[in-house]
């Protein structure tokens, strides 16, 4: 019994010995100050919206976007579902992008370079004027039955071609709905492969556009397929 008293004892004094003659190195003192100041409050926040949107997709069909940062008419965004492209944008931003996904599909996007390669890769080259026409399967499910009646008519335009309002209410078989094809198109979650761009007013006039620039990308669009306007 004395003999282990000695050796706890002994022992006892080798700590007191280290604790005295030997501060905390270099790495354990930087690591205790970041435990000590907590997370970064904007990567917590981050990272539990990072959270949410994956939970949200539990139990759900995926879906991906990504981003071309920087092509004639800015940056443009592409999401997809398992089916094909949901969605391109070049107007109001990342958030605002995302945000009108999650709202059309119920489905928050996930950022995927891989899943949305090819699709950015095709939009790419058309922008740079390297391709005439889209080999990419597209995803109609969240438009009305007559929105998808009228892209899929506005899909038949050939490169190089345009058509009236008027022109594509009467090819659909509604020749009175000229002002609901306008609606239709300006709506058209899909542009660019989606070609709403070929579509003028019954004057040859440019008419409208939503996307960023307006009419103007609507002109450099039809002249990048060598429209005379």
């Amino acid at each position: 019994m004395g003999e282990e008293m000695n050796v706890e004892r002994e022992y006892g004094n080798w700590l007191d010995e280290v604790d005295s003659v030997s501060p905390p190195d270099f790495f354990t003192a930087v690591l205790d100050e970041l435990y000590a100041r907590g997370p970064n409050p904007q990567e917590t926040a981050q990272a539990q919206e990072q959270l949410r949107r994956a939970m949200a997709s539990v139990g759900h069909e995926r879906m991906y976007y990504d981003v071309l940062p920087r092509s004639p008419i800015g940056s443009v965004y592409i999401a997809l579902s398992e089916r094909g492209v949901v969605a391109i944008d070049f107007s109001d931003g990342e958030e605002a992008f995302l945000s009108w996904i999650r709202k059309r599909t119920g489905v928050y996007p996930l950022r995927s370079p891989e899943r949305t390669a090819e699709a950015t890769h095709q939009v790419e080259e058309y922008l740079a004027g390297k391709r005439a026409a889209f080999d990419l399967p597209i995803d109609m499910r969240f438009l009305t039955d007559f929105q998808r009646t009228v892209l899929r008519a506005v899909m038949k335009v050939p490169r190089g071609e345009v058509i009236t309002y008027g022109a594509l209410a009467r090819v659909i078989g509604q020749p009175k709905a000229a002002r609901a094809v306008g609606r239709a198109l300006g709506s058209n979650p899909i542009p660019i492969v989606i070609p709403c761009h070929r579509v003028l007013a019954s004057d040859g006039s440019l008419g409208g556009y939503s996307g960023r620039g307006g009419v103007r990308t609507k002109a450099d669009l039809l002249r990048l397929e060598g429209v005379s306007l």
